[in-house]
């Protein structure tokens, strides 16, 4: 019963160090960390994943009340949630696109409750859905599970902590939040800033015109007219992200 009982406490021990990566990867990537996934199903995706990577792999025997057991528990769950964070820098980009689309239109008081992101302009929880669409088609679900995969490979339990690169690559790549958002909503702000230009040339020939009850209609219908027309470039800009995003990811886990 002891050798039973000694056994069970040391494959939990091997048991525990993947579980923790895939479980920190879980809680913070697109599309596994959305609400409509409860506790109990991350838990089994987690438990499912580890059990599946678990045979692949000869993994240490670190006590996790150790010294050197705590340091590599923050290891593991700092990698997972590099990975997570990294794609998660794309949603933001898309909704600051959206809101910024939004803004330009005159729509930034129509809001929707997201149960994941909370308020949120319409035309953000628009693409919010047009990127996660995009993420499915591209399967980027079953690239993120082949890239934590991988990471037992190239970042070996026990053998390495995050390098300071790694942080610095994740802040720099951090900065496209707002590069990504710009380029996503460029040709929607320059067409509306067109549009604007019109009405006040228009306003100020016509003083008598009521620039309140002529604007803001033909504002929000030109905003949506052109938003038609540019969702092929922006269905493309968003899909270059996601590239962009797990071309990061591969990078983290060195396996670029």
């Amino acid at each position: 019963m002891n050798l039973l009982a000694a056994d069970i406490v040391e494959r939990f021990y091997t048991f525990l160090w993947p579980m923790l990566r895939i479980s920190a990867l879980l809680i913070s990537a697109p599309i596994f960390s959305l609400k409509a996934l409860n506790l109990r199903i991350r838990i089994f995706l987690g438990l499912s994943l580890t059990w599946l990577v678990y045979p692949l792999h000869d993994w240490p025997k670190i006590d996790p009340v150790s010294a050197q057991g705590l340091i590599e528990i923050f290891n593991q769950i700092s990698i997972g949630l590099l990975m997570g964070l990294t794609l998660q820098v794309i949603t933001a980009a898309i909704l600051l696109a959206g809101q910024s689309i939004s803004n330009a239109m005159g729509l930034s008081i129509a809001n929707m409750m997201d149960p994941n992101l909370g308020n949120v302009p319409v035309i953000a929880q628009f693409l919010l859905i047009l990127s996660t669409l995009i993420f499915i088609g591209l399967g980027g679900h079953a690239m993120l599970l082949s890239l934590i995969i991988e990471s037992f490979t190239t970042m070996p339990i026990g053998k390495q902590l995050v390098s300071q690169a790694a942080w610095v690559q994740f802040v720099t790549w951090s900065s496209m939040i707002f590069l990504g958002a710009l380029l996503t909503a460029l040709p929607v702000m320059v067409a509306l800033l067109f549009v604007n230009i019109g009405l006040g040339v228009a306003t100020r020939a016509a003083p008598s015109l009521n620039i309140f009850s002529v604007g803001f209609p033909a504002m929000i219908a030109a905003g949506f007219a052109v938003l038609m027309i540019a969702l092929p470039s922006i269905g493309n800009r968003i899909q270059w992200l996601w590239l962009q995003g797990f071309i990061q990811v591969r990078m983290l886990v060195g396996i670029i």
